[in-house]
Parts: C-alpha cells; sequence; structure tokens
C-alpha cells in the first residue's frame, strides 16, 4: 500500500493492487493537467490538477464501497474506476471538450474507455479486474456507476472541496462523509437516506454557488474561448487530425504548440492568454435579454464564429478579434437523486422545496457573453446587441446580474 498526504482528506491510502495503475503513463500525465483550465487567471493558487482530483475520487470511492459493504472485488473495482474517471481529459480540462464533442463527436469519458484499452488495460487485466467493467463505470451505466457518475457522486464531493481549497471560494463546503454515510443500497440503485437530506442540500448549494464565482467566472470564460479560437485557427476548421493529437498533449505542451503555431491568429490569442492580456465583455446578458433557447442552437464553435464574425465586419474589425460565448443552459439537479423514508422511496424534489429554488438559481446565473479587445467595447457592445436582438434590461437583471 502507498500512502499520499492530501491537502483536502488527509492521507490517502492507495490499494497495493492499484499502485501500477497509479504509476502508468496515462495517469501521470494528469499531473499537468490543470482541474479548472483558466480559472488560475482569476485565482493565483488554482493551480491543482486532475491527477490530485483522481486520487481524491479514488479516496472516497474506498469509503463509499466501504460504507455500502461492497465485497473485495467490487471495492477494487471501484476505486479503480474513481482513479481512472479523468484520464480521457484534453488539455486545460474542459476549455478543450466543446470542441472535441463538436469534431470529433466524443467526451473525456468515451476518451477514457479507449485509453482504457491500451497500457492501463494491460494493467486492469493483469489485475484480474474487467476492463469492460470499468469502461461502463466511467460511462455511468453499470449498477454501481452512482458512486462515480450521479448528481450525488464522490467525484462531485472531491472537486466541489478541492476547487474551493484552492480558489479560496468559501462556497465549495461540502459533507462528504456524511452524504457516505447515508447513502445505501435499495432495489440495485444508490439512495439517499432521510438523514442526510441537509448534506445533499449542502452539496447542491455548494454547485449553485461556485458556478458563477468559479466554474463560469467571466474572466476564465473569456480565456476559454479565446483558447478555443486559437486551437481551431491552429487546426483548421476541420483539422479533426490535429485535434486529436491536441488531446494528448498535456497543458504545456498544447500552450507551447499554440505559441508556435504557423497561424499568426492562433498565436497572438495563446500570447495573450500566457500574458493575461485578455479579451474584455462588450455584452454580457441573461436569459432575460435574449432568447436563450434559441441562443443555445448556435453554440457550436462554427455557429459562434459565423455570428461574431459578423459583428466584427459591421464594426470594421478582423474576425477574431470578436468572440460569442453561448454557454450549454444549465439543466435542472437532482433529477435521479432518491431518498429513502421510513414507507418508500421517493425523489428528492418532494422533500426538499429548496430544490426548486436553486434550479431557477441556476437558470438565472447563465450569461451570453460577446468579447473583444478593451478599445472597441463600447461599439462591439452596440452592434451585438442589434445583431443578437438584446432587449433592454430589466430592473431586477442591474440588480442581481
Amino acid at each position: 500500500m502507498k500512502t499520499i498526504k492530501d491537502p483536502v482528506h488527509g492521507y490517502v491510502e492507495v490499494p497495493s493492487e492499484l499502485v501500477p495503475l497509479l504509476d502508468s503513463g496515462p495517469v501521470q500525465r494528469l499531473r499537468h493537467v490543470r482541474q479548472l483550465g483558466f480559472s488560475y487567471l482569476v485565482y493565483p493558487g488554482a493551480h491543482h490538477t486532475r491527477f490530485e482530483h483522481s486520487l481524491g475520487t479514488m479516496h472516497l470511492a474506498g469509503v463509499m464501497a466501504r460504507n455500502l459493504s461492497l465485497h473485495d472485488q467490487e471495492r477494487l473495482l471501484v476505486t479503480a474506476a474513481g482513479l481512472l474517471h479523468d484520464i480521457g481529459h484534453g488539455p486545460f480540462s474542459h476549455a478543450i471538450e466543446p470542441l472535441v464533442i463538436e469534431f470529433i463527436g466524443e467526451n473525456h469519458q468515451d476518451l477514457g474507455t479507449q485509453i482504457c484499452r491500451g497500457e492501463v488495460g494491460a494493467i486492469l487485466e493483469k489485475m484480474g479486474i474487467d476492463r469492460q467493467e470499468i469502461e461502463s463505470l466511467i460511462q455511468g451505466i453499470h449498477p454501481l456507476s452512482g458512486i462515480i457518475h450521479g448528481e450525488l457522486d464522490v467525484d462531485r464531493m472531491d472537486y466541489l472541496l478541492r476547487d474551493a481549497h484552492y480558489t479560496g471560494a468559501p462556497y465549495g463546503t461540502v459533507d462528504a462523509h456524511r452524504l457516505i454515510r447515508n447513502t445505501s443500497i435499495v432495489d440495485g440503485r444508490l439512495v439517499l437516506e432521510e438523514s442526510g437530506i441537509n448534506a445533499a442540500e449542502s452539496l447542491l448549494i455548494a454547485r449553485t454557488l461556485m458556478r458563477p464565482a468559479v466554474y463560469f467566472h467571466h474572466v476564465s470564460r473569456i480565456a476559454e474561448m479565446m483558447f478555443q479560437a486559437a486551437v481551431m485557427h491552429h487546426v483548421g476548421i476541420s483539422g479533426k487530425g490535429t485535434l486529436e493529437s491536441f488531446l494528448r498533449m498535456d497543458d504545456s505542451a498544447c500552450m507551447q504548440a499554440l505559441l508556435n503555431s504557423d497561424d499568426p491568429v492562433a498565436r497572438d490569442l495563446s500570447q495573450r492568454i500566457y500574458q493575461r492580456r485578455l479579451y474584455k465583455r462588450a455584452l454580457y446578458v441573461g436569459r432575460d435579454q435574449v432568447n436563450a433557447s434559441r441562443m443555445t442552437q448556435f453554440s457550436t464553435s462554427v455557429k459562434r464564429r459565423e455570428i461574431a464574425s459578423t459583428i466584427a465586419g459591421e464594426a470594421g474589425l478582423e474576425p477574431a478579434q470578436v468572440l460569442l460565448d453561448i454557454p450549454p443552459f444549465p439543466g435542472d439537479m437532482s433529477l435521479h437523486v432518491q431518498v429513502q423514508n421510513r414507507h418508500s422511496v421517493i425523489g428528492l424534489a418532494a422533500l426538499s422545496p429548496l430544490l426548486n429554488t436553486l434550479n431557477e438559481t441556476r437558470r438565472g446565473q447563465w450569461r451570453l457573453g460577446v468579447y473583444t479587445l478593451p478599445e472597441h467595447r463600447e461599439r462591439v457592445g452596440a452592434l451585438a446587441a442589434e445583431v443578437l436582438h438584446v432587449k433592454p434590461e430589466t430592473t431586477q437583471g442591474r440588480l442581481f446580474g
């Protein structure tokens, strides 16, 4: 057994059987992939990595497995899945994933299952672990996948605690061990006991508050849009092959490739990110000012690029000097969480009036952004409002936007 000191969970024990996985190339690569992408441009301490998070998820998965009294082989399977669940992430984590989904048609879970068929797969075979079971756990279709891949999973528990620790944002407090102690298996599915409702609500509150403060902070979004534009200029609009090669890189290799790109736009955008000379918000509006459902239909990079180019053209700017950001519209939380009371298993929403409020809050946090060079903000903002048919801001929007 190997023991590792972790700043979030204290001492984390890696079972001897999992040490070869821990030392494998795909897992060690995660030491060089930031957990929060470009959030370090907002929070200087946010340099923690996917490797740390994977260790934390593995640790909590083991705690959950023991609480559920899983037998030894199931416990090994679940902890291995916790360690491997993020090996499919590309450089800067979620910053590159929208391009991967759009142009390659896969997400990081899909890529993770592919990686499990190489070096990692050979190690799993020696361990006596069925690779297909690991893949189904990562994909969220295994009977035990709720431990890793659910609304109240150990993955979320760890990243909320870890992201709050490294950013200093005081919103990610989660009582992970109370949640785990109050989770059980009923009729083959994970359920939350009544005594864990307050802890579950605390996690959902943390997720809600961390969205605008960390995960969708406007500076992070600006850097992500600049990064995605730089990548697309570097690989070309249909450069699937080059984009696939990017996915095997870590953050440093990816940034160096962009800084030394043959494409001048890719070089300029990546240099601006590297030196933190970022674009600024020309327009930043909520769902009450635009047709949000219509806007999310334009969220592909190609469509966003077309609209941004139109705005840039009317402003007399180069196409890449205007970027349009249309984030995914947030879905409701806790659709699949069940609560076991003394009489039946029912949905959490039936017992927690707070849930509807939190889901409405998340919808109100959504923002469409148009970003440009600081000196062009006013002109670009006015033109973008015309092109996108932006409605005047309401009093409520001015107070709470």
